[in-house]
């Protein structure tokens, strides 16, 4: 089955949610582990845009990832000879 075809089948379950909430919600009335269950399924279905906004981002995902080696030789010291020591201020100068 399809990424496309998942998140289809995950909507209609959320339809399908949203209706048992309502028909629960009949029996129970509208209190505040009722509310709280809207907004659950609520939070569901952004997810579920976001997911399927950012299909092509998804599908991408499940490539390997390639790792970057990183050198143990030390940095060049000629890179930080401007920089300011933290917390002791510049080099030239005095502190206030």
């Amino acid at each position: 089955m399809s990424v496309k075809d998942e998140l289809t089948v995950i909507e209609r379950s959320l339809e399908d949610l949203d209706r048992a909430i309502g028909r629960l919600e009949q029996h129970l009335g509208k209190g505040l582990e009722m509310r709280r269950l809207r907004l659950d399924a609520g939070h569901l279905r952004e997810d579920l845009a976001l997911l399927r906004a950012g299909t092509p981002a998804a599908a991408e995902a499940h490539q390997p990832v390639q790792l970057v080696t990183i050198p143990d030789t030390p940095y060049d010291a000629s890179l930080w000879k401007d920089a300011d020591e933290e917390g002791l201020g510049c080099r030239d100068r005095r502190a206030p």
